[in-house]
């Protein structure tokens, strides 16, 4: 069983090669151990935070939200969080310190999963179901883009408030007919909860009228300002740990097993082989490398979440995501 405190993952290294004493680097994910996350054990297992002198200890999280006033606050100096919330908390608290310095969904998983079952297959057939959708969840924030880009008229949706332990049982129960969620994750959990694959239908929100973003790694900006080679070596073991996971995704799982024993290695094994083939490896970063953002879609992204956001304050793109600690892109390529 997973601890929900945070879990010591200390490298063995204890010095760099500057000889420079290891520095403990807590880190906010968004969710809990699963096979999305085997990077960043790859990246302790496999020495690349020691290389950057860092200890790094790995706290999991409660939803795409959670990490965000862990970061702002200081608490952790970095984290894994969705980008379009943290554009949101950004505009409704001016000056936070926090930002997204790396990229890593650059095709977001935001989904809306149904039964085909229960007469859900496409955008058009959510009017009139009820969706199951938790509160904190990064794909039920994006719904209402969603729903405009698709022209669903949301009062015609009865949205029922689940959490994320009960979202996938009641979808598999029939008590809701669809539920938002991330692609890769709700779609396995169906699969294990004993639902036939051709009964589940994965309506993934960027095949259907979103330029958005998703996750990316988040940095307090006090604590960056003041360690800039940190973040950047942080970064750089980041992609690193991501590189080992896509040349050998079962290795990646099998070092959260170490830590999890109860894991079920085939099925976090598939769950991060679709994320990797859906959201980490796209023609952008095949060709760009991974954690960078086109300025272009992330203005456009900014356009279509000003249609059902109201920003209190004129977005600033710069405010939200910054190039300026990415390692050189021969470090950060994942072909």
């Amino acid at each position: 069983m997973l601890k929900t405190l945070a879990v010591a993952l200390v490298a063995t290294a204890a010095l760099t090669s500057h000889g420079l004493a290891q520095t403990k680097t807590p880190f906010a994910l968004d969710w809990k151990f699963e096979g999305p996350s085997a990077a960043y054990f790859a990246a302790v297992d496999n020495g690349h935070f020691a290389a950057e002198g860092l200890d790094v200890e790995i706290s999991p999280g409660q939803g795409s939200l959670d990490a965000i006033p862990k970061v702002a606050t200081g608490a952790f100096p970095f984290g894994f969080a969705d980008i379009n919330s943290l554009i949101k908390f950004l505009d409704q608290n001016p000056g936070a310190p926090v930002t997204a310095v790396m990229m890593i969904y650059d095709k977001p998983p935001f989904a809306v999963v149904g039964r085909v079952s229960q007469g859900v297959s496409g955008p058009g057939d959510l009017e009139g179901k009820i969706l199951g959708a938790p509160p904190p969840d990064g794909a039920w924030a994006q719904f209402p883009a969603f729903a405009t880009a698709n022209g669903i008229d949301i009062d015609a949706v009865t949205v029922e408030p689940v959490g994320f332990p009960t979202r996938e049982p009641m979808l598999a129960e029939g008590k809701v007919d669809a539920i938002t969620g991330f692609s890769f994750s709700s779609f396995l959990n169906l699969v294990r909860l004993g639902i036939p694959e051709d009964d589940i239908s994965v309506i993934l929100m960027a095949d259907h009228g979103l330029s958005l973003y998703g996750n990316a790694v988040i940095v307090n900006t006090d604590f960056a300002a003041a360690n800039a080679d940190t973040v950047t070596g942080f970064l750089r073991a980041v992609a690193a740990g991501w590189k080992d996971v896509i040349a050998a995704p079962r290795a990646g799982v099998e070092m959260i097993a170490k830590r999890n024993p109860a894991l079920d290695v085939d099925l976090e094994t598939r769950r991060l082989q679709l994320a990797i083939d859906a959201n980490v490896v796209t023609d952008y970063t095949t060709q760009n490398g991974l954690g960078g953002v086109d300025a272009d879609r992330f203005a456009r992204a900014l356009e279509q979440l000003a249609e059902t956001y109201e920003f209190q304050n004129p977005p600033d793109a710069s405010l939200y995501y910054t190039d300026a600690y990415l390692p050189a892109s021969d470090a950060r390529m994942v072909n």
